[in-house]
């Protein structure tokens, strides 16, 4: 038996939607537990699969780790393992920031290759030569990854691309080295920010958050914290792409707006209605990032933004690339809306090679697409027409149930359990902003 989503085409989504905490944040402020002895507390943490597939794999670490509802707390020892074994590490990609923790504070750690989406190759290169530059010896042997280090010391790192997991490892590594590590090409995403927030709460010496240089003064230890995560920007722009797609109305809260302005923008020349809410009160604000990190990324409760889309959206072109550029989480998404809009879009995908894969899909609903490479050009059609469906990743499932909604008939969405793994409560935020969608359990007739 498997489960799946049935989409009833044609609805109109209208309503609010509240945004927890971001996936692609949480995971890695639980692995940075790791570098305090003591107990971690996060607040505002999504209720999805791969926090409890986390919290596995720091138990394997030797951490005590409970889950209730949005608090996770992490109580990490004074001995802790150096050893991530495969069961837990091969459920999920994120659980290979667990490598700069433990090299950082223990100078050696064996952690196995980790699993995750299918969306293309994502080596860990730049991971292990930013370890390589701080000091340790780092290898891939027998499936797993292996460093150690006598002592590790400040450096000039350089990333070729500004990958967001190799600029966590290093800087989780880095805090504890000794002197002063620079990282040139750094990553720039709220969740980097997020993550740079966290480190400094727990007494690291961090400047430059934000930026593309990142500047790690060495500490000689850190200490345990109480952290929020901020609001899931890939999942508040899932709900402003679901507006434009249904032509609907949607007020989305829990985000920062300023995470999503290029979205916003995009949907602003597709044709919608974009909004910002008004800011929260004083009493609702949660404590200002730190000194060193940008005022654009304070993180506030309330936050949000509105959009409505009247009529048919206008084909726009997407071209995915790192933050600030528009998301490759969001790609998906983009080709989804390109689908249904009036006019002729074209999709860049710079990131992730076998995103495109979600095309095959969109295909069998009945979307008018190309590919050539890394571009695809999409010709938008009125409506969708039905058909089994499956997700290959995360945002390929969510995409395929805002695409069954704009439909004729019913879709089948399978595979969703990749979509349980980022999107907490799917159905249920659907189903309150009009969607006829249930989950269903039993065998695919593929």
């Amino acid at each position: 038996m498997s489960e799946h989503f049935r989409v009833q085409g044609g609805a109109r989504l209208v309503g609010e939607v509240e945004v927890v905490g971001a996936k692609n944040s949480v995971l890695k402020l639980m692995a940075a537990a790791l570098l305090a002895e003591g107990t971690t507390t996060l607040t505002n943490c999504p209720e999805i699969l791969d926090v409890p597939l986390m919290a596995d794999v720091l138990r394997g670490l030797g951490c005590a780790v409970t889950v209730e509802h949005d608090v996770v707390s992490i109580t990490t020892p004074a001995e802790l393992s150096h050893r991530a074994d495969f069961a837990s590490m091969s459920k999920l990609r994120a659980s290979v920031c667990v490598l700069g923790p433990l090299v950082g504070r223990l100078r050696r750690a064996v952690v196995a290759l980790p699993g995750g989406d299918a969306i293309g190759s994502r080596p860990l290169d730049m991971h292990q030569n930013g370890l390589r530059q701080l000091g340790a010896r780092s290898e891939i042997e027998h499936g797993c990854v292996v460093a150690e280090a006598e002592g590790l010391h400040g450096a000039q790192i350089w990333l070729d691309f500004p990958s967001v997991g190799a600029t966590e490892n290093i800087l989780m590594a880095a805090v504890l080295a000794d002197g002063t590590t620079v990282i040139d090409n750094a990553a720039r995403e709220p969740e980097i920010v997020d993550l740079c927030t966290m480190l400094q709460q727990m007494g690291a010496k961090i400047e430059g958050a934000g930026t593309s240089t990142l500047t790690v003064h060495g500490v000689t230890s850190l200490r345990p914290t109480r952290h929020r995560v901020i609001g899931d920007r890939i999942v508040g722009a899932t709900w402003a792409m679901a507006a434009a797609m249904t032509r609907g109305d949607i007020t989305v809260r829990g985000v920062d707006p300023h995470h999503l302005d290029l979205v916003l923008e995009k949907l602003r020349l597709a044709g919608a209605d974009v909004s910002l809410l008004d800011a929260p009160s004083p009493a609702d604000a949660v404590p200002s990032a730190p000194p060193g990190t940008s005022p654009l990324f304070s993180a506030t409760s309330g936050q949000g933004f509105r959009v409505q889309m009247n009529g048919r959206p206008r084909s726009v072109d997407f071209v995915t690339l790192p933050y600030p550029g528009f998301a490759t989480d969001l790609q998906p998404f983009a080709v989804a809306l390109a689908a249904v809009s009036d006019g002729v879009s074209m999709i860049t995908e710079n990131v992730f090679e076998a995103r495109f894969r979600f095309i095959e899909e969109m295909v069998r609903l009945g979307a008018d697409a190309r590919t050539d490479g890394h571009h695809a050009v999409i010709r938008g059609v009125e409506r969708l027409s039905s058909a089994p469906v499956w997700a290959s990743d995360i945002r390929a499932g969510a995409g395929l149930v805002l695409a069954g909604l704009c439909a004729e008939g019913v879709t089948e969405v399978w595979d969703v359990f990749h979509i349980d793994r980022g999107y907490p409560c799917f159905v249920e935020n659907l189903r309150r902003l009009g969607a006829d969608v249930e989950r269903v359990a039993e065998a695919p007739s593929r």
